[in-house]
């Protein structure tokens, strides 16, 4: 099972959301920014390098959102989810082919990774009460 970890940073009432490029697998889908935890490091730790590799940003990071584990054909996967936000920087595609803003009501609009479904559920739910 490969430990992976991903940013949920909101921009008042949208949240970041990046595609992935088409040579990765999964490409060209939409996720949230993050990516897997090296030998040593915590999952904070990670997501912090992440966000700094990525995003050529600095993120404070909350606590977890949510967690999901999902497997894939080519790659088992814990995801845990946490709320962070932006402390230094102005987020650019260092890595991804994209990058948006987006409410909840338009997450039907893209197509994500699967693991991410069942935190879009609970965004869309959170964010409709």
């Amino acid at each position: 099972m490969t430990e992976v970890v991903a940013a949920l940073i909101w921009n008042k009432e949208k949240f970041m959301i990046c595609r992935r490029p088409p040579y990765k697998a999964r490409g060209m889908m939409w996720e949230f920014a993050g990516g897997k935890v090296e030998p040593g490091e915590s999952k904070e730790q990670a997501l912090v390098r992440e966000c700094k590799e990525e995003l050529g940003v600095t993120v404070e990071v909350g606590d977890t959102f949510a967690e999901v584990t999902h497997t894939y054909p080519d790659i088992a996967v814990h995801l845990t989810l946490f709320n962070a936000r932006i402390i230094n920087g102005e987020p650019r595609r260092l890595e991804h082919n994209d990058m948006k803003w987006i409410t909840s009501a338009e997450i039907p609009n893209y197509e994500f990774c699967p693991a991410d479904k069942e935190i879009l559920e609970k965004l869309a739910a959170m964010c409709a009460s």
